[in-house]
């Protein structure tokens, strides 16, 4: 079997539209990898903050379980819709929605093979919401588009548009400070290689120079200035630490690591 080669890694701009077709297509491309790697931590009906473990069960960052019944609740970057399942049977309303058709592919066969009914999905980019003003009681995004796009700025406004007020937005990305290190679980991830205020795009492109995967660094004051920006008020960030029970890799996030350096940001927002 020919292979096609390794796409090279570079540091370079990437706009909003090169960035939205080159991770669309990098997701469809490897959700299947995604899901069979990563599905049995990650549940068909559970929600997880990020690598280090962090259940919503146990968090609460959302409100109390008890009072997300009868919400309408929007995820962005759903993925296959783990969380969205999980918010269903706490009584929820919740919207799915991904850039990913393959993604969701996943999602709809999960509904089939769990109790309950299916998930509603919805295929469209997180800039560019497809819903009407003040639709959401809630949103909430688990590692799903911010890291991804090119302009953030915009998806916090988009979901404070489709916010009632009072509403809450809460989501997680890799911690900014791991920007700094490479992307490695092992010790070579302990030094810092690069500067934490350097912004430009983390980019994968083919041997044509066009891009088939983009991430886009954003500093903590960076994310608090978007958030206020945007008409939302920050109420906690959540640096989950890294528990003794996990002893998994997950790309860069490793024990060792997560012993020592924060991996995942999380930042609980409210409607103004």
């Amino acid at each position: 079997m020919i292979q096609a080669p390794e796409p090279e890694a570079t540091r370079r701009i990437a706009g909003i539209g090169e960035s939205s077709r080159a991770n669309r297509h990098w997701w469809d491309r490897n959700a299947d990898d995604y899901q069979l790697e990563h599905g049995e931590f990650l549940g068909d009906a559970r929600f997880v903050w990020g690598p280090e473990g962090l259940d919503e069960a146990d968090a609460g960052l959302l409100g109390p379980a008890a009072g997300l019944k009868d919400l309408a609740v929007l995820e962005i970057g759903a993925g296959a819709a783990q969380c969205s399942r999980w918010l269903a049977a706490r009584g929820a309303r919740p919207v799915a929605l991904d850039l990913s058709r393959r993604q969701l592919q996943h999602a709809r066969r999960i509904d089939e093979e769990v109790p309950g009914g299916p998930v509603r999905l919805v295929q469209a980019d997180a800039g560019a919401l497809p819903f009407a003003d003040a639709s959401f009681d809630l949103a909430c995004s688990a590692y799903g588009a911010l890291p991804f796009v090119a302009d953030s700025a915009r998806v916090m406004r988009e979901v404070r548009r489709v916010l009632r007020p009072g509403g809450r937005w809460v989501f997680s990305v890799t911690h900014p400070v791991r920007w700094a290190f490479p992307d490695e679980p092992g010790p070579d991830g302990l030094t810092a290689a690069s500067s934490y205020f350097d912004r430009t795009p983390y980019v994968e492109q083919d041997d044509r120079g066009i891009a088939v995967y983009v991430e886009h660094h954003r500093t903590l004051g960076d994310r608090v200035r978007e958030i206020a920006a945007a008409g939302l008020r920050l109420v906690d960030l959540v640096e989950p630490e890294w528990p003794a029970w996990n002893e998994q890799e997950w790309g860069g996030w490793s024990p060792l690591r997560g012993r020592l350096l924060p991996g995942t940001a999380i930042f609980v927002c409210v409607a103004e």
